[in-house]
């Protein structure tokens, strides 16, 4: 299983990489929605760097509640472990 701060790692470049959205604003209490203005299209190319990481599709119901980057974190983590 991945540690909380690999995933965040991991998040923080992909969301720099897709979204041009400065790391050092990326805390684990951000809304994506609000704070981070991601959209739903943006969480699709979210999903997919998170299957590339993982081997694992993310299932919808997983990701449904997401709203902060430790929601991802814990779907993320959740993935690795099983």
């Amino acid at each position: 299983m991945l540690t909380q701060q690999e995933v965040l790692t991991h998040l923080r470049e992909w969301m720099q990489e897709l979204f041009e959205i400065e790391p050092n604003t990326i805390q684990l209490d951000s809304n994506l929605y609000t704070d981070l203005d991601v959209d739903s299209i943006d969480a699709i190319d979210l999903v997919v760097k998170i299957k590339q990481l993982t081997g694992k599709q993310v299932q919808a119901e997983d990701f449904k509640a997401v709203r902060t980057i430790a929601d991802v974190v814990a779907v993320i983590q959740n993935m690795t472990a099983e």
